[in-house]
């Protein structure tokens, strides 16, 4: 009998080169670290570490980085059963500039093409995804085909299953123009059930900046809870009958690329556990923060105890360092 998944992400995986020097561009960085990243993957990796059962379906290079997205995924507890190679690419590298507490440059190494782009809809479990109890996809998948007729099959064959969820991450450099993402998010806004993303993420996607009506825009395509992240202003979150704001958790940011990933795993398990939209919100802000106090994203990851360890600190309106 095949494997019924609490949480299956597909999208984006690569190895995140990140410099132990912080303040200083990559031309004066001395020594770096790797860890396993790609948005999609640490989703799934942050799910893992709240114990819930989690698989990425992404694709790497033949090579010496993949084998290690494959080692490190299992030893991190996501499964790599729908993980597999593709002949004549690399797998992906990311460098990034440390410069807190805002700005953290990414240098993608993805050319000619990402192996994550090649997700092939004859490869897809559609059982798998369709059984899932929750399915997160994401805005990059959507930018080249075959990847892109993927994940519309993959969605269809969800048909707007409760916890269907569409990450909003949008990068222009994976996208021949805006207009094209536009056009590729209205599409794929018909079979998701949960949007969340950043407001310049909700621009592209709705053209709206501002969280309230961005809110009501992906409302009004069919979504059943809006989330809108506004940084150091907190986060927004609407149903058609709720309307939620709950304010950040704040600490020393070290690299704040993984905030979004943790806030999104908390997010997953939350709702599989029925918990109140305000609740899902605070437990999210504080595993987003915890994050962005560390270098890195996939094994920055908090565990339950250590988020509900700073809420029982901090109270319900958390403010911290």
């Amino acid at each position: 009998m095949a494997t019924q998944y609490d949480v299956i992400t597909i999208g984006r995986v690569g190895v995140d080169i990140y410099p132990q020097q912080y303040g200083v561009g990559l031309e004066d960085v001395k020594t770096f670290e790797k860890f396993l990243g790609g948005s999609a993957t640490n989703v799934a990796c942050a799910v893992a570490k709240y114990g819930l059962k989690s698989a990425v379906i992404t694709r790497t290079g033949n090579d010496p980085f993949g084998k290690y997205v494959h080692e490190e995924l299992k030893r991190l507890k996501v499964s790599d059963e729908f993980v597999s190679g593709v002949e004549g690419l690399q797998t992906p590298v990311v460098f990034c500039e440390v410069f807190p507490p805002d700005n953290f440059p990414l240098y993608f190494y993805r050319k000619p093409k990402a192996p994550d782009l090649v997700i092939n809809t004859s490869e897809l479990d559609l059982d798998a995804i369709k059984n899932a109890k929750l399915y997160w996809s994401t805005v990059t998948g959507l930018s080249e085909e075959p990847s892109r007729a993927a994940h519309f099959a993959a969605l269809q064959a969800r048909g707007r299953k409760e916890f269907t969820v569409l990450d909003l991450d949008y990068r222009a450099m994976f996208w021949e123009s805006a207009a094209l993402a536009t056009e590729q998010v209205a599409k794929a806004l018909e079979y998701v059930t949960v949007a969340v993303g950043n407001k310049e993420e909700c621009e592209v996607a709705v053209g709206e900046t501002d969280p309230m009506r961005a809110a009501d825009a992906l409302l009004d395509r069919g979504v059943e809870l809006a989330i809108v992240k506004q940084g150091p202003k907190g986060v927004l979150a609407k149903t058609k009958s709720e309307t939620i704001e709950v304010p950040p958790y704040f600490v020393e940011v070290v690299n704040g690329l993984g905030a979004g990933d943790a806030f999104g795993g908390a997010l997953c398990l939350g709702l599989l556990e029925g918990w109140p939209l305000r609740k899902i919100l605070e437990f999210a802000n504080v595993a987003g923060a915890l994050v962005a106090g560390k270098l890195e994203c996939s094994t920055a990851m908090p565990t339950r105890d250590e988020v509900e360890n700073v809420l029982r600190q901090f109270g319900t309106g958390v403010k911290g360092a």
